[in-house]
């Protein structure tokens, strides 16, 4: 519950303030003195008469009514403390600095539910405990620093991790990123990540509230209210980049499928940030330089000018953006010719445009307003320029300054030198700008949101799938586990997904009967173990009567081996779909090359079931072998409608058959004309 007396609050009270600025109480209360809060401000020491020029009270049962109380005192004091101020003194808002409670011991989490109980029975908000606090324009109830400079257009972070906050705050402020407020949750016992999101989203006035939200996310409680808001947040026209730290494949380990085995948290995490437009981060540099590039005008297009006058970064910079799919056009003709007439002799317009160490503020000018207004095959202009310490940067400084106040091109300023023109750069971000220190990462950042994708609709694809049929089907299979083979083609039938005509059986003669009426050659396969290839219990190119008869004959003898399963072999790149049951998250769906590059490469992507035809266009065009489905040095491409429409259709069956837990179809065959499923597995639980 977040209450107007958290967000802004006539009266405050640190409970356990201090005059040593080194202990929290005293570092929160000078940081709320320094912020200026205008309301009434209290302090709670039992040995001081006033703390940091605040008037003190003995006990909190001494205090006028509060509307906000901030605990900076041992945990096992804290449920005492906000019971009398709840009870008797009408504060609605509570933020806990202390630790010691869950996260520690079980003792500590009993103190921590009475706590909870206690706030929830009065409906007072409760951040923490074991936070550093809360920042706003309002009031910088937090205890460390820096504080950033405060803009109600700047960045709302959201933070499981107070420490994490504050590095995160260290890496945006030398870039000049500006904020609106900072929340640290901590242990998020009443108010999480989630929940402060579900607010903004509900309350969003997109003349008055900012844009642009930063998350650092430790555990997602809520993957479908953190989807719905986040997602809402970004349709309103919000911009919203994560870090979701803690994920790893150790629950997978024990994993029997190709999917069980390389799916992860992390693959749920990546499929809900894809379906709610967030852009994903790896780390706090990438997530703060996200953050910049959300404060400049949106990009209109995917094509960049670097102009430098140093080669080795605008050579680092093109490899960056290139590597993330983005262009850097090469500049030729008239146009690119006269430009040369301007600069220096042995100045290259190439792009990048390197107009030499000894170029000037006006030949800079000059450029950039070629790229704004002659060279219409660039989008926005990467501008790399520092100093070696010979000349100062305050008039190319200036240049970039003016150029982005009225140029409709985005202009991205990279200013290395941040300590030997520190006073250059320091002046350059006072005027309200951001400097991207790194060129590399900022071509990951770009990278980052250029192939981010946009909110998913929330429509579910019905059409040519058979939902009664699909539910008759998963209701009569007589037990868990992996499913018979007729079961498996009933289902994908019943989606509407092409597979391959098989035949399963025991008796020799049907499958030589049936390898006879299709053609050889034939595929033969072992039914029965789940890992066929580990025992010998596939064969390929099987071209006559008598090799299948011996096969037959020798795969039969595989333990645990059933059945015999003979297809028609076809031709065709091999792809991958497969599917696995995440708790909470729902039906995460993955595809890839298929085969065994699906284990070898783990070059998938995945997506949240679900899925609309945007997103498996998405998840298609996200692998980096997306080359070789499009086509590539000579070679047909795939037919990547066909394998679209599939992945959709299989996220359909799994949104109606949720006994599915694991599930692969690999390898889909796949031609410029059709793509078809040749093997399929399906374990599910009732």
């Amino acid at each position: 519950m977040i209450t107007q007396q958290l967000l802004h609050p006539e009266s405050i009270v640190v409970v356990g303030a201090s005059n040593n600025v080194h202990k929290p109480g005293g570092a929160i209360l000078r940081n709320i003195l320094a912020g200026k809060y205008k309301g009434e401000l209290r302090a709670v020491n039992p040995k001081e008469k006033e703390v940091q020029g605040v008037k003190a009270y003995e006990d909190v049962s001494e205090l006028p009514n509060t509307d906000l109380a901030i605990l900076a005192i041992p945990a096992h004091l804290c449920p005492a403390v906000v019971e009398t101020l709840a009870s008797t003194k009408e504060t609605k808002a509570f933020i806990i600095l202390s630790a010691g409670f869950g996260e520690e011991t079980h003792e500590g989490a009993i103190l921590e539910n009475q706590i909870l109980e206690t706030v929830n029975k009065y409906n007072a908000a409760l951040i923490g405990p074991n936070c550093i606090g809360l920042l706003n324009i309002c009031h910088h109830s937090v205890f460390t620093q820096p504080i950033p400079t405060l803009n109600p257009q700047g960045v709302d972070l959201i933070s499981s991790s107070g420490a994490t906050a504050v590095f995160i705050l260290e890496s945006a402020v030398v870039k000049g990123l500006q904020f609106n407020s900072v929340w640290s949750v901590g242990n998020a016992k009443q108010i999480g990540v989630e929940d402060v999101l579900q607010y903004m989203d509900e309350h969003f006035d997109a003349e008055k509230d900012s844009n642009i939200k930063l998350l650092y996310v430790e555990s997602i409680k809520d993957p479908d209210r953190l989807l719905l808001h986040a997602s809402s947040l970004i349709k309103k026209g919000c911009k919203i980049a994560a870090i979701k730290s803690g994920s790893s494949e150790s629950g997978s380990r024990a994993a029997s499928s190709h999917t069980g085995a390389i799916a992860s948290s992390d693959s749920a995490v990546e499929a809900l940030f894809r379906k709610a437009g967030i852009v994903r981060c790896y780390s706090r540099e990438e997530l703060t330089t996200v953050g910049c590039i959300f404060t400049l005008p949106e990009l209109k297009g995917r094509n960049f000018a670097i102009v430098t006058h140093a080669g080795g970064p605008g050579v680092m910079l093109t490899d960056a953006l290139s590597k993330g799919g983005l262009n850097v056009p090469s500049l030729e003709g008239p146009v690119a010719d006269e430009l040369k007439t301007k600069l220096f002799s042995g100045a290259s317009v190439g792009n990048p445009i390197d107009i030499l160490a000894t170029g000037t503020p006006e030949q800079l000018s000059t450029v950039i307003d070629y790229c704004e207004n002659k060279f219409e095959n660039v989008d926005a202009i990467l501008a790399i320029f520092g100093t070696p310490g010979l000349v100062t940067m305050f008039e190319t400084y200036e240049v970039l300054h003016q150029k982005m106040l009225i140029n409709k091109k985005p202009i991205f300023p990279v200013l290395p030198s941040i300590n030997t023109a520190g006073k250059e750069v320091e002046e350059f971000l006072k005027k309200g700008h951001v400097n991207f220190a790194d060129e590399v990462t900022l071509g990951t950042a770009l990278s980052r949101i250029m192939n981010a994708s946009k909110p998913a609709a929330n429509e579910i694809e019905l059409f040519g799938v058979d939902v009664p049929r699909i539910r008759r089907i998963i209701d009569s299979i007589p037990e868990d586990g992996y499913i018979a083979p007729n079961y498996v083609q009933e289902l994908l039938h019943s989606a509407g997904i092409p597979i391959v005509e098989e035949f399963v059986s025991d008796n020799k003669a049907s499958v030589l009967a049936f390898a006879q009426r299709t053609g050889f050659p034939v595929v033969a396969k072992v039914v029965g173990p789940v890992h066929k290839s580990d025992v010998g219990g596939v064969v390929l190119n099987i071209t006559s009567k008598q090799h299948l008869s011996l096969e037959f004959d020798r795969m039969m003898q595989i333990p645990d081996a059933k059945a015999i399963m003979v297809q028609q072999m076809l031709k065709g790149t091999e792809l991958f779909i497969g599917a696995k049951y995440e708790e909470k998250f729902g039906h995460v769906v993955l595809c890839g090359l298929g085969g065994i590059f699906v284990e070898v490469l783990k070059d998938i992507s995945s997506g949240l079931a679900p899925l609309s035809y945007e997103e498996a266009y998405s998840m298609i065009r996200s692998l980096r072998a997306y080359k070789i489905i499009k086509g590539t040095r000579g070679q047909k491409g795939v037919n990547e409608d066909k394998f679209a429409e599939i992945i959709v259709r299989l996220s359909t069956l799994l949104r109606f058959a949720t006994e599915i837990k694991e599930m692969d179809i690999n390898p889909l065959l796949a031609t410029e004309k059709d793509v078809i499923a040749v093997d399929a597995r399906i374990r599910i639980e009732k």
